[in-house]
């Protein structure tokens, strides 16, 4: 188990094999482009993929199979001499145990991706100022990223790197670019970081670990108890997005867990499948006729 392997090389100290964090896969799409110099792409690509796997973001030891599966899919809209104008989608996930199957942990759209670059630049992030967005953006979600990862495997386990993403968007107040500051957005970088540091959402942060760790994890043991551990944590979901109408935290976790929630309770008592669609249908109404596969015999 991923979580029990860390603790053992954090506290023992041992393990002569250690390898970065992340296994990141970047993509870039510049097909909105027309009449530039497409190598410019492919550098960048490998610039960002080279930051992103072979940086050590904590102090932690990982071994080659423990490196966290993780996309960045970045879509150019516009380039003005070395200034590109994008979007990103990042996504992470982890195993669950005794199975095959991939479950997604973190899956965010970022609209506000506005960087500068010259073709052969070397990425590198300074840590007591920003002077590069590109850099910045790319650190912060490397952090977010762990953050997630950890959160899924103990309790509360990310706030660490919760807090050095934090630490970034702190840094970026006073900096002229988007993506960072309160007022511009509440489904920005600062909101992000925002909600999962706030305490408001240390229950749904609770809830994260169960859901993974004490319900998925479990499903090959007792699908029946692992699936009523998910469903206990439901409610927290719901009272959380009350007390903050669409908190980006809740909306992330809806739009990286949908497929994965019908799916669970699609196999559960006719309980739980109506109490899952009425509280899912609750949180977030546009996805009522995804919720209602639920009532499907599989």
């Amino acid at each position: 188990m991923k979580y029990y392997l860390l603790l053992f090389s954090i506290f023992l100290t041992i393990g002569s094999i250690s390898a970065q964090e992340l296994n990141c896969t970047v993509q870039i799409n510049s097909d909105q482009i027309q009449g530039t110099n497409k190598s410019v792409f492919n550098t960048l690509q490998k610039s960002i993929s080279d930051f992103m796997n072979n940086r050590k973001w904590t102090e932690l030891s990982f071994g080659n199979t423990e490196r966290i599966e993780c996309t960045l899919n970045i879509i150019i809209k516009k380039v003005d001499s070395d200034v590109f104008t994008s979007e990103i989608q990042v996504q992470s996930r982890r195993p669950i145990f005794n199975s095959a199957y991939n479950s997604t942990l973190f899956n965010f759209r970022d609209q506000q991706f506005t960087f500068n670059y010259k073709e052969f630049d070397q990425l590198e992030i300074n840590q007591n100022a920003i002077t590069s967005n590109l850099t910045a953006v790319l650190a912060y979600y490397a952090y977010i990223i762990i953050g997630y990862d950890m959160d899924s495997y103990s309790r509360l386990g990310g706030t660490a790197y919760f807090q050095s993403a934090e630490s970034i968007v702190n840094s970026a107040q006073g900096a002229d670019m988007t993506g960072w500051k309160a007022f511009e957005s509440t489904r920005n970088r600062y909101a992000l970081v925002n909600n999962l540091l706030d305490e408001a959402f240390k229950r749904y942060r609770n809830y994260f670990y169960e859901y993974h760790r004490l319900g998925l994890d479990e499903m090959s043991n007792n699908a029946t108890n692992a699936r009523a551990r998910i469903a206990e944590g439901l409610p927290f979901l719901r009272e959380a997005n009350r007390s903050r109408p669409s908190a980006v935290v809740i909306s992330s976790f809806l739009e990286a867990k949908n497929d994965e929630l019908v799916n669970v309770f699609s196999k559960g008592s006719t309980q739980e499948k109506s109490e899952a669609i009425e509280i899912l249908t609750d949180i977030n109404p546009t996805q009522s006729d995804r919720y209602s596969q639920i009532l499907k015999t599989y």
